[in-house]
């Protein structure tokens, strides 16, 4: 127990004293909590830009484009004449899509008749896409149904029965776990998670492959190679301590992330997230033993990690054999596990696959960590 100490001491003040490990583990982990969330703070997309070419100029078509411009989503930059002037402003990127109205609009709707709108909205921008389509149905939608209540009001039917014809099937939706309906309360959760892995990953990844002299001379009688993976371990987990306490407890409440789990629930899954990921830097840095090798290696798995995740592109829509890929990966489990846990107030029981997936993984990866250091312990030996 005294070499495992002694291993843990050694480890944090290397964590201190090397500043390429000390720049990933700590000064990373603050740059990136001040600014990688700053782009979501808006939470959803507004005010999309639109043009509108009003072939009609009527009152009626007039009011379609207020309401269209009073909605959240779009907002009515320009009225052209025609589409060709409205098209040109769209390929300069100065607009994101055109609401055609067209000539004899009001007409129809006096005559009983359909009278269709069209919609051209730059699709190579989903999030754009949907914003502009969504807005312009949903007040399509509203109009058409006033329109054909007050000609049932007109043709002597009971308002009540007239709303009730034009609207059969109201829907109420109400967002659970995420109010705002927006895109930071959806992504931060889950990129906080995979930006903990990356710095620890990297950053146990550079210890590892740095030589540590003070260590080898007085613990390579001492401490077997499993008492110097646990006393790495154990100071990993004093550092992250810190680290997910702001990461996973103070910035969600400094960004206005709904948070209904417990402390004791989010440190709960996070011990075995932590051991995890840094048996397997232990485990990284034992294979390249390069800080240089480490460091390219990390980096260019940082983006398919990000898709394997399952928060970025949809679980349901990567292939089966990359889901065993991904199961390997701490941050899945961890991700899904957390999540559930911090936003959707679930208990340690509710999230029992994830938990003891990532347990499996710790182990794994110690038990891998072990038989790398008892390799280097015999190579050192015979030279």
């Amino acid at each position: 127990m005294k070499a495992i100490l002694t291993v843990c001491r050694i480890e944090l003040a290397r964590i201190f004293q090397l500043k390429p490990a000390f720049a990933t583990l700590v000064v990373a982990s603050v740059i990136y909590a001040a600014f990688y969330p700053q782009p979501y703070r808006t939470e959803a997309l507004r005010d999309v830009p639109l043009a509108v070419v009003d072939l009609d100029a009527t009152a009626s078509s007039r009011e379609l484009a207020r309401r269209v411009d009073a909605s959240a989503d779009v907002a009515v930059s320009a009225v052209f004449p025609d589409q060709v002037s409205a098209r040109r402003e769209v390929y300069t990127r100065n607009l994101h899509g055109v609401l055609v109205i067209p000539q004899y609009f009001e007409r129809d709707l006096l005559h009983h008749r359909q009278s269709p709108i069209a919609l051209y909205a730059d699709a190579s921008y989903f999030l754009i896409y949907q914003r502009l389509s969504g807005g312009v149905v949903a007040v399509a939608r509203t109009m058409g149904a006033e329109v054909e209540t007050a000609r049932l009001i007109a043709a002597k039917v009971d308002p009540a029965l007239a709303a009730a014809a034009a609207d059969p099937m109201p829907l109420t939706a109400v967002p659970l776990f995420n109010p705002q309906g927006g895109y930071a309360t959806y992504i931060l959760p889950a990129a906080f998670v995979l930006i903990l892995q990356q710095t620890l990953l990297i950053g146990v990844g550079l210890l590892g492959t740095y030589k540590n002299n003070q260590l080898t001379s007085e613990l390579t009688a001492a401490a077997s190679p499993a008492g110097v993976v646990a006393g790495k371990l154990l100071a990993y987990l004093i550092l992250e301590i810190v680290i997910v306490s702001f990461y996973l407890i103070a910035l969600p409440y400094l960004y206005n992330i709904p948070r209904l789990g417990t402390p004791l629930s989010i440190f709960t899954l996070a011990l075995p997230f932590v051991l995890a990921v840094s048996a397997l830097g232990l485990v990284l840095a034992g294979l390249f033993r390069d800080p240089l090798t480490v460091q390219l290696v990390s980096a260019a798995l940082g983006i398919p990690f990000l898709f394997l995740a399952g928060f970025s592109w949809p679980t349901e829509a990567i292939p089966p054999f990359l889901h065993v890929v991904a199961t390997l990966l701490p941050s899945t489990s961890a991700i899904n596990g957390m999540v559930a846990i911090s936003q959707l107030g679930a208990s340690i029981p509710d999230v029992r696959q994830p938990f003891l997936t990532l347990w499996i993984l710790a182990a794994i990866y110690i038990v891998v960590a072990v038989l790398l250091e008892s390799r280097s312990r015999r190579t050192m030996v015979a030279l």
